[in-house]
């Protein structure tokens, strides 16, 4: 089809409405293939290729299934009090509040206000990382000869700046990143072991626990040690559900758990959410 005019190029690009490729995001989510709910409870669904990012915004009690399509995703995870983005995930608190370096299921992923920004409900994978953060500019351009947004081997941090923007955010308030599918172990040296993926299919569920703003960026480890820049789809699946209550297990797991659930609760309850 010519577009070398203007009526070309409209018809052309009128033509590719109800084209589906391999990763983009589905609009309305209700028409996503297999919804692991209700289909009308969908509200974000999304394939996101590997070097890419996503963002959304989603109400407290939303989940929200990431899962490692052909086994070499990386899910970099930043999450944010979505009407005051000051209050945002803390990966130390969310590590030593519950003595706990490894993230798996019934982990809270806690602010930096000691409130419980998203929890983690169900993980098949196993292979997680809350201590080495996403990828730099510097450290791609030198292993891989770039690093930048637009380049074959964009770093996590780039590309969390872009989702940063598209929700009023700005370089600074990228704090370090959690990361799902792609996990190290801590040795008794204190040096870092790459475990590498669970293989493909595995996925996480987290349930936000406050109205958040998730950035996701697709992009190998940091400490992934393989020569080129391997990055495969990761599926995004989102749907309406409820937050944790009192008296749920989850709750109730620990201690520490159960003030930051109370110090959310008390919030919410002072601004009329819950």
């Amino acid at each position: 089809m010519a577009t070398a005019t203007t009526y070309g190029a409209r018809a052309h690009a009128r033509a590719q409405e109800g084209t589906h490729t391999e990763t983009m995001p589905v609009v309305p989510a209700a028409d996503w293939p297999a919804p692991p709910c209700e289909a009308g409870h969908l509200v974000w669904a999304e394939t996101v290729a590997g070097g890419n990012y996503t963002h959304r915004v989603l109400a407290r009690g939303t989940e929200l299934r990431l899962t490692d399509v052909r086994g070499d995703a990386c899910a970099h995870l930043l999450l944010y009090a979505a009407d005051r983005p000051w209050e945002r995930l803390n990966a130390a608190d969310t590590v030593k509040v519950q003595w706990n370096a490894y993230l798996g299921e019934g982990v809270l992923l806690l602010s930096d206000q000691g409130r419980v920004l998203a929890s983690v409900v169900a993980d098949t994978s196993g292979r997680h990382d809350a201590l080495c953060g996403t990828s730099t500019l510097v450290r791609n351009t030198a292993r891989y000869g770039d690093g930048t947004p637009q380049s074959p081997s964009p770093a996590g941090r780039e590309l969390f700046k872009l989702a940063a923007a598209k929700n009023g955010l700005e370089p600074r308030d990228l704090p370090p990143s959690l990361s799902f599918f792609q996990g190290v172990e801590v040795r008794d040296d204190g040096t870092l072991d790459f475990t590498g993926s669970a293989g493909p299919g595995g996925s996480v569920t987290l349930r936000a626990e406050q109205d958040v703003t998730v950035l996701i960026a697709n992009v190998p480890h940091p400490a992934d040690p393989r020569a080129e820049y391997v990055s495969t789809p990761l599926e995004v699946l989102a749907w309406r559900a409820a937050p944790t209550r009192s008296g749920d297990p989850l709750w109730q797991a620990s201690p520490e758990g159960r003030r930051a659930f109370l110090n959310t609760a008390e919030f919410l309850a002072a601004r009329g959410l819950a």
